[in-house]
């Protein structure tokens, strides 16, 4: 049984302004490939243990509260349309993040998807997910926790997720994160992020550790002590892994994507697959416990999916659920703008060409407001937007 979502009573508006681009767009629906639905009890996930080298380093750290990260947000992001159609509200980060060549955004949730009221420690805030792109050294992953409160002046910080581990010499210490980080979720004190190959990594938001600034090159616990987080002022620790599996192995999931779903019953979390060519690509839903915000498990101990659908949407980007309406974001290069596809269960997907700017990525529905938020991407390119999902 699904509920239904309400109509907000307002929605925060930044900008409305539709972008003309050179590049030329089809406006004409187009279909894909009907669905087909597949054995979803053959993808699993297994979870681990929660970490327990996070109790030793809250020994050893300051923990800051998620307000106090807010409130120390030291970037502003700026007003700016992003082109998307039924546009209803959007911001782009600062010129140096804007531009910059090492690290690439990918997800994106909001502290709708923490709690169903719409905030998190009575905080409004946005959380986008980036990943670096370079190997020597790769410093993994990083969250832009994005003060929401006031939509027409949004302020953010990043911090640096990090695994926390017990070194060669016996001490607490952690790592960078090295994962892709396509698609985010929070859920109650957790922050899910995707693992390409891996299933899902879970952060949890009660411990936030304040750490030594002041070095770009230097992570974990040093020779004297102090702990750094390559010059970034918190660092977000690992607590959980939900490691993929599947009942027979040429089954394996490709985890690109990640979202909420507050819209079924039970909350639920859609997983959409990339891949270039669309290709027997896919899109699965796994069920998730309100009551301990993990993911829910089975008599056999695994947690079971309870939708897949073969779909064959080529460069699947993002992937969310509205009322038992997926919506679905592809990408189409670097001098291409992105599309919107729709489906249900008995209904072709429909492609909406497009209606996303270039380098369209991940999807997040904040449902108190009716609003389906998603990013783009490349360099000197990168809005945050969202739209009004009826238009689609």
């Amino acid at each position: 049984m699904r509920r239904r979502r309400t109509t907000p009573t307002s929605l925060a508006v930044l900008a409305t302004v539709t972008v003309v681009t050179a590049v030329t767009v089809v406006t004409a629906p187009a279909a894909a490939a009907d669905p087909v639905a597949l054995p979803a009890e053959h993808f699993r996930l297994a979870e681990s243990p929660y970490n327990p080298t996070i109790s030793q380093l809250d020994e050893l750290l300051p923990v800051e509260s998620f307000s106090d990260v807010l409130a120390s947000a030291n970037r502003a992001a700026t007003d700016c349309p992003s082109g998307a159609e039924h546009q209803v509200a959007a911001f782009c980060w600062n010129s140096g993040d804007n531009d910059t060549e090492d690290w690439y955004p990918q997800g994106i949730s909001s502290t709708a998807d923490s709690y169903g009221e719409g905030t998190y420690e009575g905080e409004t805030a946005l959380f986008v997910s980036w990943y670096y792109r370079h190997s020597s050294p790769n410093k993994g992953a990083r969250i832009s926790f994005v003060d929401y409160s006031t939509p027409d002046e949004p302020a953010y910080r990043h911090v640096l997720l990090v695994e926390p581990y017990v070194n060669s010499s016996g001490q607490p210490d952690f790592r960078p994160v090295t994962v892709h980080a396509g698609g985010i979720f929070s859920y109650g004190h957790f922050l899910y992020v995707a693992d390409t190959w891996g299933g899902f990594r879970a952060f949890d938001l009660r411990h936030i550790w304040r750490v030594t600034t002041g070095d770009k090159d230097l992570i974990g616990r040093q020779p004297d002590s102090s702990y750094h987080a390559y010059d970034y002022r918190y660092a977000l620790p690992q607590a959980h892994t939900f490691t993929a599996s599947t009942t027979d192995s040429t089954e394996r999931l490709r985890f690109s994507a990640a979202s909420l779903d507050r819209t079924s019953t039970p909350d639920s979390v859609i997983v959409p697959e990339y891949n270039a060519s669309g290709t027997g690509t896919r899109v699965v839903r796994f069920p998730i416990d309100y009551t301990d915000r993990k993911f829910k498990e089975s008599p056999d101990g695994y947690t079971h999916a309870t939708e897949a659908y073969r779909v064959d949407i080529a460069s699947m980007q993002g992937a969310t659920a509205i009322d038992d309406k997926f919506f679905v974001s592809a990408s189409a290069g670097s001098n291409a703008r992105g599309s919107f596809y729709t489906f249900t269960a008995t209904d072709d997907p429909t492609q909406h060409p497009g209606a996303q700017p270039i380098g369209p990525e991940d999807l997040s529905y904040w449902g108190p407001r009716d609003q389906l938020w998603g990013l783009a991407e490349y360099p000197g390119r990168r809005s945050v937007y969202a739209v009004d999902p009826s238009g689609f």
